[in-house]
């Protein structure tokens, strides 16, 4: 009998607890490398938008002094008009706190840029995301136009819906006529949401390979399999401003 206890109390040692799960999505590099991209919605008053983006034209050396600049766009369809979307990559959560201290001290931004630029916007939103270890960034081959496309996914994580929703972003990346330009996962803001930032050479481009798409099985098979975890998702086609990295 305390062979066999002796043996149990070995066997219980041997196993990992609590057990873990594996997804492709969550662990891996993210769980090493902190780098995060903070995804900055501005909404801006009617007939301001201009305005605005010139203003930002003239300083934006000011602000990329601070921390990079990943992309600047303007929302041309899908989402509310005279929106300004722009995505900031930081080291960690200690730099982006670094760069927010800096940029408190830093007058030239403050005066230049930000204190007149305060009376145009309506409403400022920010989300926290990961981009996610299968996918990293990428840079499109010449200038063109943007989609955004934000999937609520059921409550649960990567680890139950990661594997089936990496299946349908590949069977669309396979056929070519997008170019994948990032899969990014939210830490702050809407939990279970996934961004999916694809590059097209323009509005119709992209349209007839959407209608391609549709009629792919392999496209049409992953999607099934994906859906099922799928709450609601919707698109905005994005224009880049001519001081976008991501053109």
């Amino acid at each position: 009998m305390l062979v066999l206890r002796s043996g149990l109390t070995r066997a219980l040692a041997a196993r990992t607890w609590p057990p873990q799960v594996y997804s492709s999505f969550a662990t891996g590099p993210r769980q090493s490398d902190g780098t995060f991209y903070e995804f900055r919605t501005y909404s801006l008053k009617p007939s301001k938008m201009n305005q605005f983006l010139e203003n930002f034209k003239k300083n934006v050396h000011l602000r990329t002094a601070h921390s990079e600049l990943v992309g600047y766009w303007s929302v041309e369809f899908g989402g509310r008009m005279n929106t300004a979307f722009h995505i900031w990559k930081y080291d960690n959560f200690a730099h982006r706190t670094e760069v927010r201290k800096a940029l408190a001290k830093d007058k030239e931004w403050q005066e230049q840029f930000l204190i007149p630029n305060l009376a145009l916007m309506d409403k400022q939103e920010s989300e926290i995301t990961y981009l996610v270890p299968w996918c990293k960034l990428e840079k499109p081959p010449k200038e063109g136009v943007y989609e955004l496309v934000t999937f609520q996914m059921k409550p649960g994580g990567p680890a139950v819906w990661g594997d089936t929703f990496k299946k349908a972003i590949n069977a669309h990346v396979i056929l070519g006529y997008s170019k994948l330009v990032g899969v990014f996962h939210t830490e702050y803001g809407a939990l279970n949401r996934v961004h999916v930032l694809w590059w097209n050479e323009s509005a119709d481009s992209r349209a007839a390979g959407r209608h391609k798409a549709h009629e792919d099985p392999r496209v049409v098979a992953a999607v099934r399999e994906c859906v099922s975890y799928l709450v609601s998702q919707q698109n905005m086609l994005l224009i880049p401003t001519s001081f976008s990295p991501l053109k």
